[in-house]
């Protein structure tokens, strides 16, 4: 893994000198976690923060009856649970590893006395945070207020973006997981999917989801329009 050219496209870094991204690298540990392997706990001390280098983790709360909601699912260059490296606190909530993964893990000390030297850093983590809590709350919103078939819409619109609008999507994760995510149940998910398929809105065909018909899609994710009528 060559450290210094991975942390200087995270939008964390960016910007950096090279000097401190060199010392970012020295302080950066490699962590190797198989799939299913816990990386921290809700609760856990917050001992620092990771980047995801390869495969994907899952942030996490667990319900008092046990019912698991997923909060975010993080893949390569991702970063999270910066939070307790400014609090000094605990983790909020769970990370597990989805499928075998290499993480760069920060030590909260070491960290912050990097950021002592340059202040330029906290604030791109604080850009980044930003951007990570405008994400949370749109999903608490959709959660809150928009059906599943807006909210699986309002997702692949998503993906879509992150593909600088492509309409080919890899849907690499388990279909439980994206159920979770949407909160719906995995019965749920697989009716609504073959709706779509059926109107024409998207195509499956297996892990690989086609968008036909944007707008539809759009109008579905906005609440403008109704799946099921």
């Amino acid at each position: 893994m060559d450290k210094i050219q991975f942390l200087s496209r995270l939008p964390l870094f960016r910007g950096l000198p090279d000097e401190e991204l060199r010392t970012l690298a020295e302080i950066a540990g490699v962590k190797t976690y198989r799939r299913g392997e816990t990386i921290f706990l809700d609760g856990g001390e917050g001992h620092g923060f990771y980047v995801v280098f390869t495969g994907k983790v899952k942030i996490y709360k667990l319900s008092p009856e046990g019912r698991e909601l997923v909060l975010h699912i993080m893949g390569p260059e991702d970063s999270f649970a910066e939070v307790p490296v400014f609090e000094g606190r605990h983790y909020p909530a769970n990370a597990e590893a989805v499928e075998d993964t290499r993480v760069l893990f920060f030590p909260r000390e070491a960290l912050l006395q990097t950021i002592r030297r340059d202040p330029s850093l906290a604030m791109n983590m604080l850009a980044a945070l930003s951007a990570r809590l405008r994400e949370f709350a749109q999903r608490m919103e959709d959660l809150s207020l928009k059906d599943v078939p807006s909210r699986l819409s309002a997702y692949f619109l998503h993906l879509s973006e992150q593909e600088q609008g492509s309409d080919e999507l890899d849907l690499d994760i388990k279909k439980g997981l994206l159920a979770s995510l949407i909160g719906a149940k995995q019965e749920s998910l697989s009716r609504i999917l073959a709706k779509m398929s059926e109107r024409r809105i998207i195509e499956v065909k297996g892990k690989k989801i086609r968008i036909l018909d944007r707008q539809k899609l759009k109008k579905i994710a906005a609440g403008d329009r109704t799946l099921f009528n």
